[in-house]
């Protein structure tokens, strides 16, 4: 009996590229961070920047559990898995790190098995647009912000403005997750890594993980580059590019960290007992933003992108005066020989699968599954 993960969207997007459905497969790591690794990840954290024990544990779990998820898959007789989530639960003190995804096989398929975190609608797209998948790809750091850059950023706090120990170092651990992402995907020999999602995960006290995950793609239009095409547009998206002759170049990272500055603390905390606008407030959070534009502009300018599209700005608090302003985007140039194989996309390509299941108690559990 069949039991897959797939939606009936996705089973009738990935019929017409000759795929069908075959079961739900999974595999699991678990490890312990151990007594050495946990003292040294102890001084570092004190330290700041990357945890490199941190980072190659939880990246050798991650592959762990790729990888006996793929055997699963290859013993159903499986062409490929679609919907792939690399998750992390703590279980009694340690660690587990859980892959899943879901089977497909295809009588037509001449390429080598593959594994995407696509859903099935984006992968269609993706196979329109001619980027074929080849396997699923992470790019991890595991860092902390440090008693060092901490008291540091805390003294250049008291002035106001943009902390730029911080800034460096958060710039500095994005960009270096999305270089190890294009890494894994050149060892795969494939020229880009579409469908990137972006997570900020706990992971301890004071240790945070920047997790990159993308599927490793190749599109012959797109030649042979230096570091592998990056992107974090939907399926439709890339898909609509492609009709208008554009390719995607990489993915933008900007970020910037403010602080409020000890005079604008007093101020603000004062003024905030009656209403209307604090000033100080507003002027932060807009240079903050502005600054982080500024950052993806200068990064578009330097490979000489025609534009940045689907740019997005989040915003989170460090602490109880400092605020981080992170912008998203995806550079893109023009390039002629990009081509649709269809003249348009079927409905079911641009619907979005909806939950149907809710249970707060659940949902951590549930979210292993949840779709894009």
């Amino acid at each position: 009996m069949l039991l897959t993960g797939l939606s009936g969207n996705e089973i009738y997007c990935l019929a017409q590229k000759g795929w069908s459905p075959s079961d739900v497969v999974l595999g699991n790591s678990v490890h312990s961070l151990g007594v050495v690794r946990g003292l040294a990840s102890g001084f570092q954290t004190m330290a700041g920047g990357e945890l490199t024990n941190i980072t190659e544990l939880i990246a050798d779990g991650r592959h762990a559990a790729i990888k006996r998820m793929e055997e699963e898959a290859s013993r159903h007789n499986a062409s490929g898995v679609t919907g792939v989530t690399s998750d992390l639960k703590k279980v009694s003190g340690l660690i587990e790190f859980l892959a899943i995804g879901s089977a497909v096989r295809s009588t037509t398929h001449a390429g080598p098995f593959f594994t995407t975190a696509c859903s099935g609608q984006d992968l269609y797209c993706q196979i329109d647009a001619g980027y074929e998948p080849r396997h699923f790809v992470i790019g991890n750091v595991a860092y902390a912000l440090g008693v060092g850059r901490g008291l540091m950023g805390a003294l250049r706090g008291f002035s106001g403005g943009e902390v730029k120990e911080f800034s460096q170092m958060y710039n500095h651990t994005r960009h270096l997750a999305l270089q190890r992402l294009e890494a894994e995907a050149k060892e795969r020999g494939a020229n880009a890594v579409v469908d990137v999602m972006t997570h900020i995960l706990p992971f301890g006290p004071g240790v945070k993980e920047m997790l990159m995950v993308g599927t490793a793609s190749h599109n012959p239009v797109l030649g042979n580059p230096e570091r592998p095409v990056t992107s974090e547009l939907t399926g439709e998206e890339l898909w609509n590019l492609t009709t208008l002759g554009y390719q995607p170049l990489r993915l933008m990272l900007g970020t910037s960290v403010y602080a409020l500055g000890f005079s604008g603390g007093i101020s603000t905390f004062f003024r905030s007992f009656s209403r209307g606008e604090i000033d100080a407030v507003t002027r932060l959070v807009y240079e903050a933003r502005e600054n982080a534009l500024d950052h993806i502009r200068r990064e578009a300018e330097e490979i000489k992108a025609d534009g940045v599209i689907g740019v997005k700005l989040y915003i989170s608090e460090i602490g109880s005066s400092f605020v981080e302003v992170m912008a998203i985007g995806t550079a893109i140039r023009l390039n002629p020989e990009c081509k649709t194989l269809s003249p348009q996309l079927v409905p079911q390509a641009i619907i979005r699968d909806r939950d149907t299941f809710f249970d707060r108690e659940l949902q951590p559990a549930a979210q292993t599954l949840e779709r894009k």
